[in-house]
Order: structure tokens, then C-alpha cells, then sequence
């Protein structure tokens, strides 16, 4: 039995550094499952924590109230041996939100959101979607150079989920470039710590400023409706507020932009599985489905902390551990998805994954991403079908971020 990779004790598996380049995803999640189950990482900055790298043990971890988000029950954070300029606190401690309450709390919380989220609210956001992806798609040939290249992330795939969900909270559309820089250095794993806590508190002062506006001036949004709800008895502070709204911002385009990129260099790079999507022989749907296990948007995911010893996978995670989910490397376990789990398969039956995550902290907006990915790439390659790669698929690069699977950028060629 492998013992706790943090408090010193002798363990008899090796640890696991993750690369904070990010320069082989996917071999470094085939490492983490050949590790086991629950294997002993490092994350950048040499904190240790646990990590679940297989479905089975991730799904029923994910439900198990003996973890929880409460950074307090971490032991290494305890004994001060976590500082508070580790450049991944703001992940680990991101502050009051459904994000980082469990039980009572996290469902006060997360009931608001649920009733914003609803399937017939997201789709009714369906026209507004469409919308947006037609202008964009109108302008992307204006931006590409004289051979028809252009960078579909920053063109496509990033404005898209930001106007999308700059409407749903009313932010400011002049606030969206800035956020795009302050967030790039939040989710990198080579920020330097002091630089970490000086965009967190720019960021505080950004969604501080978005709710007092919306407290000024309430609008159909949900920023005005979580204000509402607090004023109406909900009990929710203006701290709750802005990190909800914080947390709503930060996951609603971040998942969606990996998802839509992610979708079109497989397709791409896989000729004959796009073949059969625009054939109509396979659904979009499946597509999207399969994009999100086979290259899942987020990596990882940080941090539950163990509230009892918890034994999973023949490791026992201690008391005071910390655990991380490794969506990545769980989305290839072939004791899930058979032997063949590492290939990209649109037909695959069924595609269940985790990449939303499972339990009570399953990400809300799921509905609405798949919804926007649905919408964007079918449009894409109808518009563009000639569409291909613009240099090989080999010299593409994720950015430098742990949780995140994100590409710096995909230039492709519209004709």
C-alpha cells in the first residue's frame, strides 16, 4: 500500500512531476495511469498531492463527502508549508463560492446558479449564439492574410465563449481584453508567485467593480439576479457575490474555448472521422462528446482536501492530503473505454466521460458549452470547407498551465 507522498513517510511508487510546459500531455498521462489509480504528483513549486488518474476511482472520489474544498483541512497549509505566493493559491484557494463550499453551503450557492443554467434558459441563448458565431465567421475571413491563414483561437474560439458569457453576467465588452491578459497569467504555471497575487487582486477589484455597476443599475443578467436573490432573504454576501461571479467568468470560457480548439485540430488531424460527422452519419453531438473525453479541456483540477484517511485504489490518501482529478489522463483509461482508448473514434459507444466533472461539483455551465461548441463547429465547416491546418499538427504547443489544456494558438487555412 502506497502511503502519503506529503508528510515525509516512505512511499513505494515514484512521483510524478507535471511538466509546467506542458510538453507531452499526452505521454504524461499515460505515465500518471501506469502509476495507479491514486498516484503521488508534484506540481510546479514542489507541493506533493495525490492524483486520481483512472474513471472508476475518480468517480466515486468525486462523490465522497470526506473530501472537500475547504482549504483549511489541508494539513501541508496548516504547517505553513504552502506560502501564500505559491503561483497556483488562487486555484486552491480561490475564495467564497460554490467553488470552494461543500454540503449546505455549496447547494445555497449553487441553487442560483442551477435556476440561471436551466436547459430551457440555455436553450433559449441558442438565437444569441448563433448570432454571435455568424459574425464572427463573417469577420474571420477579413482577418486571415493574403494565403487565407488566420489564428482560429483568437478569432473564433475565444470571442465566441467571452461574448457568450459576458452577456449571462452583463459584463462590459471593453472589460474582455484585459480579462484575457490577466487570466493568461493566472492559469500559467511559470507565473512568478508575486506576479500570481498581484492579478488576483486586480481581478477582485474587476468583478468588485461589475457587481457594484450591476447593484447601480440591475439589468436581465445574472449578476443583477444573484444581487436580487442576496437582497430577497438568500443571505449572500457581496464577497459571495463576486466570487460566484468570479468563478461563472473563469470556468464559462475557459472549458469552452479548449473545447471548440480541441474539436477542430482532431478533426482536422482525423480526415476520415470528420468524413463521417459531415456526412451526417455521425452527430455533431458525438463529436463534441468524444473531443471531450479523448482531449479534455481541463487537465487537471485543483484541489480537494481528505477530511478522514480515505483508502482508493489500494493507496490510503490521509488524513490532511490533498487530491487532484486528472481529467486528462482519465479520459484515455481503457478500462473505461476499452483498449482502444487512446484513439479518436466519433463513432465510439457510448462516450461516458468525467471531463464536466461528477457529483455535486459538475460544472453548471456544461449545458451551455456543449451548446456553444454545437453551434460554432458545425457553422465553421460549413462556411469553411476547405478548411485544414495551417502548419503541422506537431508544431502545435499548449500554453504552460497544470489545470489547463490549452493550445497557444491554432492557425489554420480557410481555402
Amino acid at each position: 500500500m502506497t502511503t502519503c507522498p506529503v508528510t515525509g513517510t516512505t512511499d513505494d511508487h515514484e512521483v510524478i512531476a507535471l511538466d509546467p510546459l506542458v510538453r507531452d500531455l499526452a505521454g504524461e498521462g499515460a505515465r500518471l495511469r501506469a502509476a495507479g489509480p491514486v498516484a503521488p504528483v508534484e506540481l510546479p513549486g514542489g507541493v506533493r498531492v495525490w492524483a486520481v488518474t483512472r474513471h472508476a476511482e475518480a468517480r466515486r472520489l468525486l462523490t465522497d463527502t470526506r473530501l472537500v474544498k475547504n482549504i483549511d483541512h489541508w494539513a501541508a497549509w496548516q504547517r505553513g508549508e504552502i506560502p501564500e505566493t505559491w503561483p497556483l493559491i488562487g486555484l486552491a484557494d480561490p475564495g467564497p463560492s460554490m467553488l470552494t463550499f461543500d454540503g449546505p453551503e455549496h447547494r445555497r450557492l449553487r441553487t442560483l446558479t442551477a435556476q440561471a443554467l436551466t436547459p430551457r434558459r440555455v436553450a433559449a441563448m441558442r438565437p444569441r449564439i448563433e448570432e454571435i458565431t455568424r459574425d464572427l465567421l463573417d469577420g474571420l475571413a477579413a482577418e486571415a492574410d493574403a494565403e487565407g491563414r488566420v489564428d482560429l483561437k483568437s478569432a473564433f474560439a475565444y470571442p465566441l465563449p467571452m461574448a457568450v458569457i459576458g452577456d449571462l453576467l452583463g459584463v462590459d465588452t471593453t472589460q474582455i481584453p484585459r480579462l484575457r491578459t490577466l487570466y493568461d497569467g493566472f492559469f500559467s504555471s511559470v507565473t512568478p508567485g508575486e506576479e500570481v497575487q498581484a492579478i488576483i487582486a486586480e481581478l477582485g477589484e474587476l468583478f468588485t467593480g461589475i457587481v457594484a455597476r450591476k447593484r447601480a443599475r440591475p439589468g436581465d443578467d445574472l449578476t443583477s439576479a444573484l444581487i436580487a436573490a442576496g437582497e430577497e432573504g438568500d443571505s449572500l454576501s457581496d464577497e459571495e457575490i463576486v466570487a460566484t461571479v468570479q468563478v461563472l467568468i473563469t470556468a464559462g470560457h475557459e472549458t469552452t474555448i479548449s473545447l471548440i480548439v480541441n474539436a477542430v485540430r482532431a478533426l482536422l488531424t482525423h480526415p476520415g472521422q470528420l468524413a463521417l460527422v459531415r456526412s451526417g452519419e455521425v452527430s455533431w453531438e458525438a463529436a463534441i462528446e468524444e473531443t471531450l473525453r479523448w482531449d479534455a479541456p481541463t487537465t487537471h483540477v485543483l484541489i480537494r482536501f481528505a477530511t478522514e484517511d480515505i483508502e482508493a485504489g489500494g493507496t490510503r490518501i490521509a488524513r490532511g492530503d490533498a487530491v487532484i482529478i486528472a481529467y486528462g489522463a482519465i479520459g484515455r483509461d481503457e478500462r473505461q473505454h476499452g483498449p482502444d482508448a487512446e484513439r479518436f473514434d466519433v463513432s465510439r459507444t457510448p462516450t461516458r466521460h468525467l471531463s464536466f466533472g461528477h457529483g455535486p461539483h459538475v460544472c453548471p455551465g456544461a449545458p451551455l458549452s456543449r451548446l456553444e461548441a454545437l453551434v460554432a463547429l458545425p457553422a465553421l465547416f460549413e462556411r469553411f470547407p476547405a478548411l485544414s491546418l495551417a502548419v503541422p499538427a506537431s508544431e502545435l504547443r499548449n500554453k504552460p498551465a497544470v489545470t489547463q489544456n490549452e493550445l497557444y494558438e491554432l492557425p489554420v487555412r480557410l481555402r
